[in-house]
């Protein structure tokens, strides 16, 4: 199996305080071991490895994870160390991941207490509830889960949106460059620079292909949300303008049209 991540994810890692409530960890990550996507865990969503500088600074937030979020069929490789560390914390995944999961002799999960179906509204908590909106995009072919942090105006996200180069990610190691060749040839449909033609094509072409009605529909519930951050897991941190740049790269999604 490729190498995914580094082997000493401490000495590349950066812990950043985005807001006062949302904490980011982002790191090398390379996607068939040679796409430089970087990638991003926000505590708690697609976690990272557990570092004990991760550890330390969930213990400087109270140390009390109540939920463990692993946002679509991929990003799911850490949740087996954080509800070891965290038992009292409800798992939050997709339709489909726990059987991927137990048909792998690597995990050994109890259910998850949260999975999200087609069609079905899925209530977490009181709390979780009054501060965060999901929408279950299963229109993706992979099944994602997408937050808006109500109180920052903050969207979570996997791979439904990417902002590559990952200058972030890769700032800790030597050159501190994501860009290798095979990623240079990637970057026009990972990119939301000039008029992100090339990422527009990715997703009508490719991420919407299981189901582009339904991703449609969940284009627009999110763009009903009021959000001016995005978070993704592949690439940088968008700190302002979130909105303006989802409606450019889903534009083909909100204006109903087709497209060739």
């Amino acid at each position: 199996m490729p190498q995914l991540f580094p082997s000493n994810p401490s000495a590349t890692m950066v812990i950043r305080d985005v807001t006062s409530n949302i904490v980011t960890m982002s790191l090398p990550f390379a996607r068939f071991g040679i796409f430089h996507f970087g990638g991003r865990g926000t505590l708690v969503f697609s976690p990272v490895g557990l570092t004990p500088e991760v550890r330390a600074k969930v213990d400087s937030l109270g140390g009390n994870v109540k939920y463990i979020a692993a946002p679509d069929l991929e990003h799911h490789l850490h949740i087996s160390t954080w509800k070891e560390a965290y038992p009292q914390a409800s798992i939050l995944a997709p339709q489909g991941l726990y059987e991927k999961r137990q048909a792998s002799k690597q995990y050994h999960d109890a259910t998850f207490e949260h999975v999200f179906k087609k069609n079905e509204t899925q209530k977490i908590s009181e709390e979780f509830d009054a501060e965060f909106d999901t929408e279950y995009v299963h229109g993706h072919g992979s099944r994602e889960l997408v937050f808006l942090h109500r109180p920052s105006r903050t969207v979570i996200e996997a791979d439904l949106l990417f902002n590559l180069p990952a200058h972030e990610q890769y700032s800790r190691t030597g050159g501190g460059n994501p860009l290798n060749f095979l990623t240079k040839l990637m970057l026009p449909l990972l990119s939301i620079n000039g008029s992100a033609t090339g990422q527009r094509r990715f997703a009508w072409y490719i991420l919407s292909s299981k189901d582009r009605p339904a991703f449609t529909e969940s284009m627009k519930r999110i763009n009903g949300w009021d959000f001016d951050r995005l978070i993704p897991c592949h690439g940088d941190v968008i700190e302002t303008g979130a909105k303006g740049v989802f409606q450019n790269v889903m534009a083909w999604f909100l204006e109903d049209k087709k497209h060739t």
